[in-house]
């Protein structure tokens, strides 16, 4: 069984995933440590199948939306008040902080 690294499989997903369709698997580590196994689904005979929607079921364009929210504020002023909030959070350390 091959192993591969996180950022390794996320560089060269397509050349893993070929090798997993042709039967090989793959234990993929996170820090040198085994977190997950990528393996080949066995032909069985059984396989997800989809179904057609039931006759029931609502049309997406039948479906009642909520109404609209009543804001007391203007769009943009919340807006700029979250923007105002995000620069001068404890996060934005090395930002300035212009009040």
């Amino acid at each position: 069984m091959n192993t591969v690294k996180i950022a390794d499989l996320k560089c060269r997903l397509s050349e893993h995933l070929r090798k997993v369709r042709a039967g090989q698997s793959l234990t993929i580590l996170d820090r040198d440590h085994p977190i997950a196994r990528l393996v080949p689904i066995e032909k069985t005979g059984a396989s997800l199948t989809v179904r057609p929607p039931l006759a029931s079921a609502p049309k997406l364009r039948r479906v009642p939306l909520p109404p609209p929210l009543r804001l007391r504020k203007d769009t943009l002023a919340f807006l700029n008040e979250e923007r105002q909030d995000k620069q001068c959070s404890p996060i934005s350390i090395r930002r300035s902080c212009s009040a």
